[in-house]
């Protein structure tokens, strides 16, 4: 959209228009105020073209020869490894090329303006567009400016870094070629998903994590399993590794990594994947008093709360640094979306825990799958994070494959593990993890279940067919049963 073509005032601004922007843009519409939706690279944001759609793109023909190869019967028929070019020309058709009219299109058809455009803060409820051909587009919003710029790669200051060119989770997930060796620096859920992904095409890869392991936000046992996993499958994980330095020869020559203790690898790529910083340096924060750069904290209506006087300045998804993952980013937006709606109407605002204007589930139920081989998933709290909110609790633990029939059933000699984190003094889930094949499906159950905030005595009467692995639920209540059983014999 051209200058002339913008109109000068909207009810709703909307800054970055991937998933989450595109939610808050449809949820807004939906109550009939105007939206202009501003984007400097394409319709659809990191999640469409260079994170959760092409990563998982990528592992499901990986996970699914992996599953493939765990049945009696079905292994003698897998007589090859995945087909690197066809799963990746599967990914480039999942991100149609990194062409984003389709989204544009969504945009449009609910009535949205699209503003092509690098958006500015120009103070209080004003947003200046840097057009692509160097012209500006003033803009004012009568009811809320909206945050959605998502994240970016964190760097390390490491020397030689900028001269080798790291891959991030872009270079990770938009390659057209499988590098011979890859070496992966960090061990958080990019690095496990790309570890899997590209040894399964082919690569031979090295996971460098720091002493906290894989996954560290999770329960440890889940890191330590992929670990053991990853080692059988030929993956070289090392634990308690430091890089102090890397170094290219030329352009296309190998990198050597520098690690602590003089020791060094050489690897044709390397991927960082230690984290995300919020896409805040320049969008105008300082004309409202805000530091460029820094993450906005929000309360539960997702209001930035530094800043002054009524609710006008919104910030949803990765900026607000609550939980960096796309479906609580669009749950974020379909919240805020009722908030503006109703302050636009002058309607109050209820943001009262798990009503409909807080966001509540970001701080006791945020769910999250890792889509690695084993897969990884979790919601609610983990039982240090359950016992240092000061809950009185109780863990139960599960060996899925040895306990659950479905699961034998799924694949010979099933490794898995799920654990629930009970509140005893109101007899409640607090949280949920689960680590194994096919268990990304499971994790929804979880999350009715802690967000509902279900009693376990209710969890009794939901019966799980047999024989599914969902029975794994059915296991985790008779070992909270004969653990509170043998307790009380005491």
């Amino acid at each position: 959209m051209s200058a002339h073509e913008a109109a000068e005032e909207y009810d709703v601004i909307v800054i970055g228009t991937g998933p989450v922007g595109q939610t808050i843009a449809e949820r807004v519409r939906s109550a009939g105020l105007t939206v202009a939706a501003v984007e400097r690279e394409l319709v659809g944001g990191e999640c469409s073209y260079w994170a959760c759609i092409p990563s998982k793109a990528m592992l499901r023909p990986v996970t699914a020869l992996a599953d493939a190869r765990r049945i009696g019967g079905a292994r003698e028929a897998v007589t090859g490894n995945a087909d690197a070019t066809a799963v990746l020309a599967r990914r480039d058709a999942w991100v149609t090329g990194w062409d984003d009219r389709g989204q544009a299109r969504f945009l449009k058809d609910i009535g949205a303006d699209l503003i092509r455009g690098h958006a500015r803060l120009d103070g209080p409820r004003r947003v200046s567009v840097e057009l692509p051909g160097g012209s500006a587009v003033a803009l004012t919003a009568r009811h809320a400016v909206v945050v959605c710029t998502g994240s970016r790669p964190n760097y390390p200051e490491l020397p030689g870094l900028a001269d080798v060119r790291p891959w991030t989770n872009r270079e990770a997930t938009d390659s057209p070629k499988v590098p011979g060796r890859l070496a992966i620096i960090g061990g958080g859920g990019v690095g496990v998903e790309m570890a899997t992904a590209w040894q399964g095409l082919g690569s031979s890869v090295t996971l460098l994590a720091r002493s906290e392991g894989l996954l560290p936000k999770m329960e440890p046992f889940v890191g330590e399993m992929i670990a053991r996993s990853y080692a059988e499958a030929g993956i070289d994980v090392r634990i308690g590794v430091t890089v102090e330095g890397l170094r290219r020869q030329d352009r296309t020559g190998p990198v050597t990594l520098s690690l602590a203790g003089g020791a060094e690898l050489e690897a044709d790529e390397v991927l960082l994947a230690i984290g995300r910083r919020p896409l805040t340096g320049d969008i105008g924060l300082q004309t409202v008093g805000l530091e460029p750069g820094s993450w906005l904290e929000v309360d539960d209506t997702c209001a930035v709360r530094a800043v002054a006087g009524d609710r006008w300045l919104y910030a949803l998804g990765d900026v607000n640094g609550r939980a960096l993952l796309t479906h609580q980013g669009k749950y974020q937006a379909r919240v805020a979306g009722a908030v503006i709606a109703a302050r636009a109407a002058g309607r109050p605002v209820d943001p009262a825990p798990w009503g409909p204007h807080a966001t509540t589930a970001d701080s006791r139920a945020v769910p999250q799958v890792y889509f690695c081989d084993p897969q990884a998933g979790a919601v609610g709290l983990t039982a240090d994070q359950a016992e240092r909110a000061g809950h009185r609790i109780r863990v139960v633990d599960v060996d899925t494959g040895g306990k659950v029939a479905g699961a034998g059933l799924y694949a010979d000699g099933y490794t898995g593990r799920a654990r629930m984190v009970v509140d005893e003094d109101h007899g409640l889930l607090l949280g949920v993890t689960m680590v194994g094949p096919a268990i990304e499906e499971l994790i929804h159950s979880a999350t009715v279940a802690v967000a509902a905030q279900v009693p376990v005595s209710r969890l009794w009467h939901a019966v799980p067919c047999f024989p599914s692995i969902s029975e794994v639920w059915l296991r985790l209540l008779e070992a909270y049963r004969d653990t509170t059983t043998a307790e009380q014999r005491h």
